[in-house]
């Protein structure tokens, strides 16, 4: 005996289907005074850039010393074991440092330049990467010149946009 009463046919069912129970409707909640305060905290430039340069001289020390690990000795024949851990050491050491240092001043640039740039359109889109990626490449290869700041500013740049579009931040 089957559990479907006869009265009724067997391809009406899809017709009468239930539709999947819809999730209740929460109501709107307003951010805390707690909430309204730290994002008041964030969207200051000066906050903004202080993070991003401890944020980007930690990542800077981090590779600086895995890749102040990988360093050979030019002499590693002539060392003894101590000597080459020593100079391991310096090593890491020097080049943490020089990392955290070149990092930390992207951090600043970067999140400085586009938090100004942010302000003064008063728009979140990808011009303010571009714009701070520019300004963020030029400023750190100045030092080459006006042809090195150019190449650096679009490097940059067209680095800034491809991570954040891979990120997607800017829907």
């Amino acid at each position: 005996m089957s559990s479907i009463p006869e009265s009724e046919p067997q391809n009406a069912s899809s017709s009468t289907q239930e539709s999947p129970p819809k999730p209740p409707i929460e109501p709107i909640r307003l951010p805390t005074v707690e909430e309204i305060r730290g994002q008041d905290i964030w969207n200051n430039c000066l906050v903004r850039s202080v993070v991003s340069g401890v944020m980007g001289g930690g990542l800077g020390l981090m590779m600086g010393l895995f890749l102040g690990a990988l360093d050979n000795p030019v002499m590693q024949d002539q060392m003894t074991g101590k000597q080459q851990i020593i100079y391991q050491a310096k090593q890491m050491g020097q080049r943490s440092w020089s990392s955290c240092k070149a990092f930390a001043v992207m951090g600043v640039v970067y999140s400085a330049s586009e938090c100004v740039v942010e302000k003064v359109r008063a728009k979140h889109d990808i011009t303010n990467t571009v714009v701070a990626g520019c300004v963020t490449g030029g400023a750190i290869s100045a030092r080459g010149g006006p042809k090195a700041a150019c190449v650096g500013c679009a490097g940059f740049a067209a680095f800034s946009v491809v991570i954040e579009k891979f990120l997607d931040r800017h829907t």
